[in-house]
């Protein structure tokens, strides 16, 4: 099924107070940072502009009450963004609470699976 996870999780999103909250899209924005080392560059590669880019890492930092993401100024060659410490243990607590919620739901997707393919095969 296109956009639908194989492990079934849809969206799982962690709701830590009013403004700190993270989901996948704010997680995929995070390792698009920690992997290239720029906000436009994750942005980008997530069909978003650096706008929203930018204003969704401020939302992280502004949320969190701590950097999530540094950011320098200074262009190609000595601009940047990276991944805090906070912001890298954001993210990999985010990831395994994915895994460990797949992990849970897996038998009762399975079944609901099931059941689709059986009323499916009715039509």
């Amino acid at each position: 099924m296109a956009g639908v996870p194989e492990s079934g999780l849809g969206h799982l999103r962690v709701t830590l107070s009013e403004t700190a909250y993270i989901g996948p899209g704010r997680a995929d924005l995070l390792e698009g940072i920690a992997a290239t080392g720029s906000i436009s560059a994750a942005g980008r590669r997530m069909g978003m502009s650096y706008k929203r880019a930018w204003g969704l890492v401020q939302a992280l930092n502004d949320g969190f009450g701590a950097p999530l993401v540094e950011a320098s100024r200074g262009g190609a060659a000595q601009g940047g963004a990276h991944l805090t410490d906070l912001g890298a243990e954001v993210l990999a607590r985010y990831r395994a609470m994915q895994d460990k919620t797949a992990a849970a739901i897996a038998a009762d997707v399975a079944a609901l699976r099931t059941r689709l393919a059986v009323i499916s095969g009715r039509k």
